[in-house]
């Protein structure tokens, strides 16, 4: 059931978890066998987990720019991550992203501290600096992107601990911990290195990679150093998890848990991790690259350990949360995402709708521009460099292995004019071609 209007002396806390790069499955509670996160599975086993969560980009900034704003990111005007890339000798012209967060936009922040809420920021932001910068976009306290490696988590814990701090008479409060794990460079994290790198060992010769238009995707999840890493950003999310417990605030307090965009594993050279049976990674809209955990722990409302295969998108986190703190929503604001308050109450999931992604950038995973939807279990994937258009039957086909738009000619010109009508509507920008002859794709 859908949780009720509170009055402001009894709204919960508000605390998102934001990993970087991390995949769909790069966690134990997600079926990894090879790394470990025994907090991110016990944060699981106390909420929801979503099985089909995906994130509004397939690279930081745009993501983060939609949890922020409720929006599809061609509607912010940041599409790429900041300040993005400009290669020379492409077959499309290369188009600009915005270099920051417009301060037009009301913020997931700035809508809770309307309502009264102490807001906080930790961690990377890449929304931009100055006018775009974290504070000046809702967050009364701000832990500047200072220090390296490992360091960084343990500031961005120890500030979060110390802005929870229970006070009385102190309102609610609106936390956001960006966490900089799992993205490279990684960092070998000296309590976990020694047993990853055993059990990295103890599983022989790696797979070849998997070949992806002009790219090479990781087979295997098998390298110790990253898992090390994924390790210590469960241990982060350990002990902030634990700081709720012994400040007696859990019981009071909503958790998410999510990441920007999938795992790292396509590239010229394969990223570090592998997101397989899901295809492709960060930089690419097949499901390798969007699809992400969400976990959401919200106290009297969600069951401990249900699960969910709705399909649900980075937009929809700010009308939910809106509405499990009792607010009103804003529906002129987080126009692209719908409440999931009901369904993590036991109820009725929202109402069928398209999911739009649009990336018209090069990106260093060798990803080339293009659009992918997905409208029920079908997805439609157009890459505008190949001057092609795919399509995919996710329900028997989650790995994206069998292309067959040819045999369902209908469907493809179904889900093209949904994607052209989205392009229109959100005011994306599809990008001209410069050069005669697409590239030849797999």
């Amino acid at each position: 059931m859908t949780p009720k209007p509170t009055p402001a002396t009894q709204r919960p806390n508000i605390l998102i978890l934001l990993a970087d790069d991390l995949g769909a499955r790069d966690s134990s509670v997600y079926g990894s066998t090879f790394y470990e996160t025994p907090n991110l599975d016990r944060l699981a086993a106390q909420g929801m987990r979503f099985t089909q969560a995906y994130a509004a980009g397939s690279v930081c900034s745009p993501t983060r720019a939609s949890l922020q704003t409720g929006k599809y990111p061609p509607r912010t005007g940041v599409t790429d991550f900041i300040p993005g890339q400009r290669p020379a000798g492409t077959a499309l012209e290369v188009l600009d992203s915005a270099s920051g967060l417009a301060a037009k936009e009301t913020t997931l922040a700035e809508a809770f501290a309307s309502e009264g809420y102490r807001t906080f920021y930790a961690g990377k932001w890449h929304l931009g600096r100055d006018a775009g910068a974290p504070e000046n976009h809702g967050f009364d306290r701000v832990l500047p992107e200072t220090g390296r490696g490992i360091e960084r988590g343990r500031a961005i814990v120890a500030s979060a601990v110390e802005f929870m701090q229970p006070r009385d008479g102190a309102p609610p409060f609106f936390a956001l911990l960006s966490f900089y794990e799992p993205h490279t460079p990684i960092e070998r994290y000296p309590e976990h290195i020694a047993h990853f790198g055993a059990k990295a060992e103890a599983l022989g010769a790696a797979p070849p990679p998997v070949k992806e238009h002009d790219g090479l995707t990781r087979a295997r999840q098998d390298d110790g150093a990253y898992a090390s890493e994924v390790a210590g950003l469960d241990d982060w999310i350990g002990l902030v998890l634990a700081s709720l417990d012994s400040l007696d605030l859990a019981r009071d307090t909503i958790v998410v848990l999510l990441s920007d965009n999938g795992g790292f594993s396509t590239g010229p050279k394969p990223g570090p991790t592998s997101n397989a049976p899901l295809r492709a990674g960060k930089g690419w809209l097949y499901e390798g690259g969007i699809r992400v955990p969400l976990v959401i722990r919200a106290p009297r409302v969600t069951a401990p350990g249900s699960t969910t295969s709705v399909p649900v998108i980075t937009t929809d986190l700010f009308p939910t949360l809106l509405e499990l703190a009792g607010l009103a929503p804003r529906p002129e604001q987080h126009r692209d995402g719908v409440s999931l308050a009901p369904l993590l109450g036991g109820g009725a999931a929202p109402a069928a709708r398209p999911l739009f992604w649009h990336y018209p950038h090069y990106h260093g995973s060798t990803w080339r521009p293009g659009s992918a939807i997905r409208v029920g279990d079908w997805k439609l994937v157009e890459l505008y460099d190949y001057d092609d258009v795919e399509l995919y039957d996710l329900a028997s086909d989650p790995g994206e292995a069998n292309d067959v738009s040819a045999a369902n000619p209908a469907v493809v010109a179904e889900l093209r004019g949904a994607l052209e009508g989205l392009i229109r509507e959100t005011g994306a920008i599809v990008p001209k071609r410069v050069s005669a002859s697409p590239p030849v794709g797999n």
